[in-house]
């Protein structure tokens, strides 16, 4: 269980990097190719992402680390039962502060983000 909690904490780290730098790339390595991204958008609907959609986005935008901005990223908690894990996060990306639920599975020993589903506030 050690080892996975470790693999998890450099999985979250993995996925703060990518945020704070804004690079697609980092967050691939992390991402099962089949994933996708939850959320409910701002018309209150639920809306599910294809990741290749969403790291396409992830190019467009403006990195923190360029802009100068401090980091706030925080675990809260990290739960594996055997080949599966969640991963609840905290992290800003200014103006909007998410919190992100990563349901992660070991695929070949491997830990991979199968699903992000995820809540923004200003």
């Amino acid at each position: 269980m050690d080892t996975d909690a470790r693999a998890l904490r450099s999985l979250a780290q993995t996925y703060f990097d990518g945020a704070y730098e804004m690079d697609a790339d980092k967050f691939a390595s992390i991402f099962h190719p089949s994933s996708s991204v939850t959320k409910v958008g701002d018309d209150g609907n639920v809306s599910v992402t294809p990741i290749a959609t969403w790291l396409a986005a992830v190019r467009n935008l403006k990195a923190p680390k360029q802009q100068g901005l401090e980091r706030h990223d925080q675990i809260l908690s990290i739960d594996v039962d055997g080949e599966l894990a969640l991963v609840k996060l905290k992290l800003q990306i200014p103006p909007r502060y998410f919190t992100d639920l990563l349901s992660c599975l070991k695929v070949n020993g491997t830990w991979k983000i199968a699903q992000k589903v995820m809540t923004s506030k200003t």
